[in-house]
């Protein structure tokens, strides 16, 4: 997403907590500027945003937990992913509309997911930050639209990120990501950058992006 923006011509400023990652960003990129936060550090972000001015927020970060059953659950994997994919994009939000209002411009996007439209087994709790940050970005977008803010939600089918790979097995991930069957992160980068170019008046305020080929996270198809 970074790459894509800064191709595009925006400055563009890649928030994360791997300072290296971040770092070979910025040698490849000069129009990014890398910034190491954790996004569920209320007090860092509040000391990064306060000197930003920022046009458009994209709320891109997630994290999936081990798939299973919600009744053996880990609490631990569940405040996790209350605090990554639903508190820390409501709190960044927070933090950064006001100066957008002040302007009179600016444009939100929220990274949703299938998930959460449709019911899926084995990943209620990651369901249901997808399914709150669904209702956040559409009740946001009525408080917002008559400051000239735009919002748009995102909603992915399977995409080839780490977010699978990293709790799927060998033969899972083989099963999902065999041959060109899932939508590469590139292709939601280049919508996101066509759905900025659209002029001020224009709102796209959810895009779906699914595989052409579809498959479950049990790799069945």
């Amino acid at each position: 997403m970074a790459l894509a923006l800064s191709e595009a011509g925006y400055d563009v400023y890649a928030v994360g907590r791997s300072k290296s990652a971040l770092e070979e960003l910025r040698a490849t990129r000069p129009r990014i500027t890398p910034i190491a936060v954790d996004v569920t550090d209320r007090e860092a972000l509040e000391a990064v945003v306060s000197d930003l001015h920022i046009d458009v927020l994209i709320n891109n970060a997630g994290i999936m937990p081990p798939l299973g059953n919600f009744a053996d659950m880990k609490i631990s994997d569940i405040d996790a992913t209350l605090e990554v994919n639903l508190s820390a994009a409501i709190l960044l939000t927070r933090l950064v509309v006001p100066q957008m209002r002040d302007r009179g411009a600016g444009h939100i996007v929220f990274t949703g997911s299938s998930a959460g439209h449709a019911a899926f087994p084995n990943v209620a709790v990651y369901s249901a930050t997808k399914a709150a940050i669904a209702g956040f970005a559409a009740a946001l977008r009525a408080d917002l639209s008559s400051h000239g803010i735009r919002v748009t939600e995102i909603v992915p089918g399977r995409v080839e990120t780490q977010l699978y790979k990293d709790i799927l097995d060998a033969k899972a991930r083989a099963a999902m990501y065999a041959g060109n069957v899932a939508v590469q992160p590139e292709d939601v980068a280049r919508m996101v950058v066509a759905l900025l170019g659209l002029p001020a008046w224009a709102d796209v305020t959810r895009f779906d992006i699914m595989p052409t080929r579809l498959t479950t996270p049990s790799g069945s198809k």
